[in-house]
């Protein structure tokens, strides 16, 4: 068994940050009270997700609209006769 790090209760509540360092960094760290340990601070075990898969947006308009393109006249035309519905 690897040795593992201690610290007080006061050390604890003094110097927090420091022990938290220790365990973030992948140590577990005894606490003690009157030199008996009565706690472990052990890191997480961290389970790694698989990303979902994004979809891809550009096959799925290919499919649905083939390969049409609109021009900007086109673009520009739609763009106006809608800013008026609202």
């Amino acid at each position: 068994m690897e040795h593992m790090k201690t610290a007080s209760i006061r050390e604890v509540r003094h110097d927090f940050s420091r022990i938290l360092e220790w365990v973030s960094n992948g140590e577990e760290v005894g606490i003690t009270k009157r030199h008996v340990t009565v706690a472990r601070l052990v890191p997480v075990k961290r389970n790694r997700v698989a990303r979902a898969k994004m979809p891809d947006i550009t096959a799925r308009l290919r499919k649905v609209f083939g390969r049409k393109l609109i021009s900007n006249q086109r673009i520009k035309k739609i763009l106006d006769e809608s800013r008026g519905a609202y």
